[in-house]
């Protein structure tokens, strides 16, 4: 009767409100949702959908793919993330577009499945060095590459080292008008931002008050507003025969159909099965889809901490993995974070999720019925709303803070802050790595400090796990067994909190040492759990006290 009653109860548990609701946080903000957080969300959602339909156009000329395979991800958009704002991933440069949607499905399976397996705790081992790292280079990155826009120049290349070498070279190629509107927005943006924060405090008469708050709302929707301010002044140029300013230009519009993504290829040499599919993807089936997490969580996680609240790693895999495996079924591929345009969203003050499905709403309006819109949104002022969005997060003072707390963690910062300008997904990689091996080594080298009181005294510093045993026993040996005459050694291991098979044959082994040259090893303050494995592992010549003083009596 038990095990049915505890079934029934385990399945209720799984299908309950509150399990639903971790899965799906809508449920959780939606009730709670407040008027007064619509303005702000209306706010950002536009201001990142004005963004978003120019880029997401650009992005399928970037990777090689129809416009709308690219664009379709914003059915997808509904993300369960604050900030964080998704786009296709342009590592996907040059797929053929059925293979990129495929791999969007098989990459949203993989991660959905690693959500289900509560795996989301790999993702905790993105360091905050790395996390630092990786922003001040996307936001260099990021923003460097809007310079182009600014000058209106055409062909250059996306890799950062040829972007900033071309970017310079064609200086004299930059279009006046460009450059000016550019400037001119930039210059608008960054003083509307100062007049934000700079605003008094309520306390002043009616009219202070109503003019207070009318700046602050310019001030607030300073993003759209000067988008749509530019478009107005480029159409009104082309309007009389003077086309001076580089505009988004003329698209298709339409939406993507709804139907399941291709599992098979016909080619000249015949049909390629999915298998054939999934083995021509080879390792890379493996990694793209971690590599585009650790992106997104690392987005994710530099953004919670500017703004004050937290994520969870597994329900960011699910909403990612979810998004990935729709939007094959709309011709998408693989879609990330986008750090220029959570950096956006972040700026223009987000307040809930909902900011995300506005966007989307947005996007899918423009799709369908708006594209010709978006004709004279002049690429100058994209970009300049985007470097005023990132520039804040390149954080030159974390340098010095880490220099001075704890000068080791410079090692990974550095690491993922080089190598992201070569691809940000190798520098967090290569970041993670390094963050790593730190650990491992602090694991395999923990601190031993060492004591004479007539008998040394060893007190472990950090927890005693397998990699370390050998270190222990070099230690032991080299300053106990190995000297002249052989010296007894107390044990401290009141930072010990478990121990392995490993660690239990190099104490057998150490005890054997100690036994033949007549001296002694004491463990003192061992505990609980601890002392109940050392104990069933029946050591030879195991002795242990409660006290270190206990242990030096016993020895004297």
């Amino acid at each position: 009767m038990q095990g049915p009653l505890l079934g029934r109860l385990s399945a209720r548990g799984c299908c309950s409100y509150n399990t639903l609701k971790a899965w799906l946080p809508i449920l959780s903000w939606l009730p709670r949702y407040k008027l007064k957080w619509l303005q702000m969300d209306l706010l950002a959602g536009l201001t990142v959908g004005l963004t978003t339909v120019p880029q997401v156009l650009a992005y399928a000329e970037v990777a090689g793919l129809p416009v709308q395979v690219n664009r379709s991800w914003v059915f997808c958009g509904f993300n369960f993330h604050l900030d964080l704002t998704l786009s296709s991933w342009a590592v996907f440069n040059h797929q053929v577009p059925h293979r990129a949607v495929l791999l969007s499905l098989l990459c949203g399976v993989i991660q959905a499945l690693m959500a289900l397996l509560r795996l989301g705790f790999l993702l905790d081992f993105i360091s905050f060095p790395v996390i630092k790292g990786f922003t001040c280079a996307a936001a260099i990155t990021i923003g460097f590459g809007q310079v182009k826009n600014i000058l209106g120049l055409q062909s250059i290349p996306h890799e950062f080292v040829l972007e900033v070498y071309y970017t310079f070279y064609k200086i004299p190629e930059a279009r006046i008008g460009d450059v000016v509107l550019g400037l001119l927005c930039l210059a608008l943006l960054v003083m509307l931002s100062f007049m934000k924060t700079s605003l008094g405090s309520d306390n002043a008469p009616t009219c202070a008050r109503v003019a207070r708050k009318l700046v602050w709302t310019v001030a607030t929707m300073r993003n759209s507003l000067v988008v749509v301010a530019a478009s107005l002044v480029a159409f009104s140029w082309n309007a009389y025969g003077h086309p001076v300013f580089t505009v988004t230009g003329e698209t298709s519009q339409g939406l993507p159909p709804f139907r399941p993504p291709p599992t098979s290829d016909t080619t000249a040499n015949g049909t390629l099965s999915f298998l054939c599919f999934v083995q021509g993807f080879g390792g890379g089936l493996a990694v793209i889809p971690f590599m585009g997490l650790l992106e997104s969580i690392a987005i994710a996680k530099a953004f919670a901490s500017q703004n004050d609240y937290r994520i969870d790693a597994n329900q960011e895999l699910l909403a990612i993995g979810v998004t990935n495996i729709m939007g094959s079924f709309v011709s998408a591929y693989p879609v990330t974070g986008s750090f220029g345009r959570t950096a956006v969203n972040s700026q223009t003050g987000v307040c809930t999720p909902a900011g995300g499905i506005i966007t989307s709403v947005i996007v899918l309006l423009s799709l369908a019925f708006l594209m010709p819109a978006f004709y004279y949104i002049p690429k100058a002022s994209l970009a300049a709303v985007i470097i005023c969005a990132v520039a804040p997060m390149v954080d030159y003072r974390v340098v010095t803070k880490m220099w001075r707390i704890r000068k080791l963690d410079l090692l990974p910062f550095v690491v993922t802050f080089l190598m992201s300008f070569w691809q940000v997904q190798y520098g967090i990689v290569g970041g993670v790595a390094v963050s790593g091996a730190l650990l491992l080594y602090n694991l395999a080298r923990p601190q031993i400090k060492v004591s004479d009181h007539g008998v040394l005294v060893m007190e472990l510093g950090s927890g005693l796990s397998f990699p370390a045993t050998e270190y222990l026993s070099h230690i032991i040996h080299t300053q106990a067994l190995q000297a002249a005459p052989p010296r007894s050694v107390v044990l401290d291991c009141h930072h010990v909190s478990i121990v392995d098979y490993s660690v239990i044959n190099e104490l057998r082994d150490l005890l054997k040492q100690f036994k033949l040259r007549e001296v002694q090893l004491v463990f003192s303050r061992l505990q609980p759990s601890v002392l109940e494995v050392l104990l069933a592992a029946d050591l030879q010549g195991f002795r242990y006290t409660d006290s270190v003083e206990a242990a030096l009596q016993m020895e004297s």
